[in-house]
């Protein structure tokens, strides 16, 4: 069973909003066995939307539309349908009274206007989908076996939409296969060594199982993907298949993408171990911090973070010793390790993780060429620093080292 996903709006196009709708979409039709065979985003223009709805009619059995739902005259989605379907604008009440509620709740000092009341307006033909978080609704056509579905593109209405109202319509209307991802992340191994390293096991996979290398920074995601209409026999395929796989990059291995991150399973190491941690940062300005605060429940085991960007704030709050920056440069494995040492003590933690490191585009107070990085792990008992390439890309090199900080960690964690 197929899907087409069409965005609306010039914002998307010209780059001033990210398509994140998108992604959500096709995640949730995915859980229920339907597959997005392609995604177009095109302007708020008549011709091209009727042209985007007849092709993607005629390629697949649900069309998704997001945006151009709007009250203002440039939002042109729902005259455009009617135009589509042969049909009509009719007022629907139980959008205006929705539509005036919003408005009597929580839009103070501003009155209700007539370009507000033309959101009940909706086809005749289209069931009206209630939007709880908004005033424009979503609205489902059916033209023969193609199902189509209109929804606002502000991405909290679109999501209560698909999850409250239209996953449960379409699993209602469709018989569907069902469709199993298993994500596995690795760290630490580039893709073409990991797929040396598989090569057998992956040529022998079942016909109904595919693998698919997902490259990033630091990591690589290994997707293994089945479809049938079996549940329990795919489920009991993909399960035989990853434990064939697991002993060939165990070393590698650091969970499920849908499980959890590398820094949710460094928190729960800490956490298990009555451990503490604190950072000294200084290219990756915070980022190890961010990532570990992100973590619910990070104050346990997180006391705080130095972003020393500067070389004075090394020497001034870490302390690390002038001569040091002087004789091995501030990115050097000497400057991370008294980072690190600094971190520590500073924060009284039972480990510190510190970088320093020249991300680019020059190259700031050392002569170290770009991309490379020293990470630091100061722990009670353990003594880490290791030199890294991370590339030429300013971001890049900033992803990948904050990656490689975490899984460092965990590999020192677990030696205790």
């Amino acid at each position: 069973m197929l899907a087409e996903i069409i965005t609306i709006g010039d914002e998307i196009l010209i780059g001033q909003v990210i398509d994140t709708n998108s992604a959500f979409i096709a995640k949730e039709l995915n859980k229920i066995g339907v597959s997005v065979y392609q995604i177009t985003s095109i302007q708020d223009e008549r011709i091209h939307l009727l042209n985007a709805f007849k092709e993607a009619s005629e390629r697949v059995d649900v069309v998704l539309i997001t945006g151009g739902l709007g009250p203002t005259k440039d939002d042109i989605t729902k005259h455009t349908l009617c135009e589509y379907f042969n049909d009509e604008l009719v007022e629907n009440a139980e959008v205006l009274a929705h539509v005036e509620e919003l408005f009597a709740k929580y839009i103070n000092n501003t009155p209700i206007s007539d370009i507000n009341r033309m959101q009940a307006l909706v086809p005749s033909k289209a069931e009206v989908l209630h939007n709880a978080n908004g005033t424009a609704p979503g609205m489902l056509i059916r033209q023969g076996e193609v199902t189509f579905v209109s929804m606002p593109g502000v991405p909290f209405e679109m999501k209560h939409l698909m999850k409250e109202s239209v996953i449960p319509k379409l699993a209602a209307y469709y018989k569907r296969p069902h469709i199993i991802h298993k994500t596995i992340v690795t760290y630490g191994m580039g893709e073409s060594a990991i797929a040396k390293r598989i090569e057998t096991w992956e040529d022998e996979l079942p016909s109904n199982i595919k693998l698919a290398y997902l490259p990033n920074l630091g990591k690589v995601r290994l997707r293994l993907s089945a479809k049938g209409s079996n549940y329990d026999e795919l489920a009991s395929a993909m399960e035989a298949e990853s434990e064939k796989l697991y002993p060939l990059i165990n070393d590698i291995v650091f969970g499920l993408e849908d499980d959890e991150s590398l820094e949710e399973i460094v928190a729960k190491l800490l956490t298990s171990k009555n451990l503490t941690l604190s950072t000294a940062e200084s290219f990756t300005g915070g980022k190890i911090a961010e990532r570990i605060t992100s973590v619910p429940g990070a104050s346990s085991y997180f006391k705080g973070s130095v972003v020393s960007y500067a070389t004075e704030a090394k020497i001034n709050v870490l302390k690390v010793p002038e001569e040091l920056v002087e004789k091995y440069s501030v990115v050097s494995a000497e400057v991370a390790t008294a980072m690190a040492k600094g971190a520590r003590e500073l924060m009284k933690t039972d480990f510190a993780i510190a970088t320093t490191g020249n991300a680019g585009p020059t190259k700031g107070d050392s002569n170290a060429e770009v991309g490379t990085v020293f990470i630091a792990i100061e722990g009670t008992t353990s003594h880490f620093v290791q030199e890294f390439q991370m590339g030429s890309t300013r971001e890049r090199v900033v992803e990948k080292s904050v990656n490689k900080a975490f899984e460092l960690l965990q590999k020192e964690i677990l030696k205790m």
